[in-house]
């Protein structure tokens, strides 16, 4: 039997450790035997790894806004993996799903189907750019992994430009891409050709320190148009416009600055928005803010409406130029019961007036965490768009570092309380609510966060 290699210490990315003594506390607490006994055999049937396995706890159903475990608990979801915008199980969602599996259940690949065409049409209708295709596949990973064979046949490159500390997905070709060392530590080689920057990050600036970006004249744009110039043949920058797991914004006008330097060096932009788009920023799409218009467009996530998985690239017009070639070939390309819960929930944000809705709750969070942050020092930053905001904790506001133990603290805390959220980055209490969320139910689960940080000792 191969020796068990020591436990290393978790690096702070964009999930919290599921090696926490928190998690294991919190679990000792709450959990009956019944819930460790299945927890037990879950982790002895799956491969153990961060972020996941082992679990946290059994669900037993999903509805609305919450979680229900196997003792009846119910817990506020705001983490959801960023896939409940029109939150679990809804009415037209399920129906839709339901009438599909009774209709035609799957489509094998050298078939097309009306839901799947109905679903394109209306993406294609919606999307910033003009002459929008799109190719449709399960997951994000697979999109993007799509979206850079698109670019390399278009550019006839190889090369990308992403940022250190992005996450788009977990494959080999998406964490060349990404910057999160605990997906690309002692992996070994990566795709070559994927060069990094560093974000733009006004709160943690590598080239203002301490400054504002109002007296910085662009510096982390000017060293991406810098890095551009230098390789001279790099096929595409790939980003998210807002950052997710940490809720982070590049300054205004940085994203304008990557477009204008993309079109002088024929480089393809491409915007990852698996996790942020279809109402979550309060616009369907986060690009939109920026006022940028992408070359590719990578959903996800929240495109099944949090019963199927489902993601899509969006291509301008003039990249149809891979008719002989095999970008995606996915066994469930065109799953109808896929496309049906898709198109369901695009028209549930649109019915339900739910990118407003996002944005004018977005706004009432925001108000309630600044305020919070006035009396609590260790919330260095708070910021957001729309139903996706953070609160930033650090162990004191001049240095900013990464308050790890109260943000693991707060977040068992909350979970004792009934409120579930993701911790990003070490310290980034990420709260992504469904869309569909009630206010009095928000007003609750801020309240459940502001009660567990003011309940923590200062050391």
């Amino acid at each position: 039997m191969t020796a068990q290699p020591p436990p290393r210490p978790p690096c702070p990315s964009e999930g919290e450790s599921n090696q926490s003594p928190g998690r294991r506390q919190w679990q000792e607490r709450h959990l009956d035997m019944a819930t460790r006994m299945l927890l037990d055999r879950d982790e002895g049937v799956f491969l153990r790894q961060s972020l996941s396995t082992p679990c946290i706890d059994v669900l037993a159903g999903a509805a609305g806004s919450s979680l229900t475990d196997l003792e009846g608990r119910t817990f506020l979801d705001f983490h959801g993996n960023s896939a409940h915008q029109v939150g679990y199980g809804h009415p037209r969602v399920v129906e839709a799903v339901v009438e599909q599996l009774q209709r035609l259940p799957f489509c094998p690949r050298r078939y097309t189907n009306r839901p799947a065409i109905e679903l394109g049409e209306r993406l294609a209708a919606l999307s910033p750019m003009a002459g929008t295709k799109i190719l449709l596949c399960p997951g994000g990973t697979g999109a993007v992994g799509m979206a850079l064979k698109l670019a390399r046949m278009a550019t006839g490159r190889f090369k990308t430009l992403s940022m250190w500390g992005a996450f788009h997905g977990a494959s080999l070709d998406a964490i060349s891409l990404g910057g999160e060392a605990l997906f690309r530590q002692n992996i070994g080689p990566l795709l070559p050709g994927t060069d990094h920057v560093p974000p733009a990050d006004p709160d943690r600036c590598l080239w203002n320190p301490g400054g504002s970006c109002d007296d910085c004249d662009g510096r982390c744009a000017r060293y991406l148009e810098y890095a551009l110039e230098q390789e001279g043949d790099v096929a595409a920058v790939v980003a998210e416009p807002l950052r997710c797991t940490s809720v982070t914004a590049a300054p205004p006008g940085y994203w304008m600055r990557v477009r204008r330097a993309c079109d002088r060096h024929g480089t393809l932009l491409i915007f990852d928005e698996t996790a942020v788009c279809l109402g979550r920023t309060g616009t369907m799409f986060a690009c939109q803010q920026e006022g940028v218009e992408p070359d590719i467009l990578v959903l996800g996530k929240g495109l099944g409406g949090g019963i199927f998985p489902l993601a899509a690239i969006l291509a301008r017009g003039g990249l149809d130029i891979a008719p002989d070639r095999a970008l995606g070939h996915y066994t469930h390309e065109k799953s109808p019961v896929a496309c049906a819960a898709a198109l369901a929930t695009v028209e549930v944000i649109l019915d339900e007036g739910l990118c407003t809705r996002a944005k004018v709750l977005g706004e009432h969070a925001l108000t309630f965490l600044r305020r919070l942050a006035e009396g609590e020092p260790r919330i260095g930053d708070v910021r957001g768009r729309g139903l996706l905001f953070a609160a930033d904790l650090v162990v004191d506001r001049a240095g900013k570092e990464p308050a790890v133990d109260l943000a693991d603290r707060v977040l068992y805390h909350c979970l004792a309380a009934g409120l579930s959220f993701k911790v990003s980055h070490g310290g980034v209490l990420t709260l992504t609510p469904p869309l569909t969320i009630g206010e009095s139910e928000l007003d609750r689960a801020l309240g459940i966060l502001a009660l567990a940080l003011t309940n923590q000792p200062t050391p």
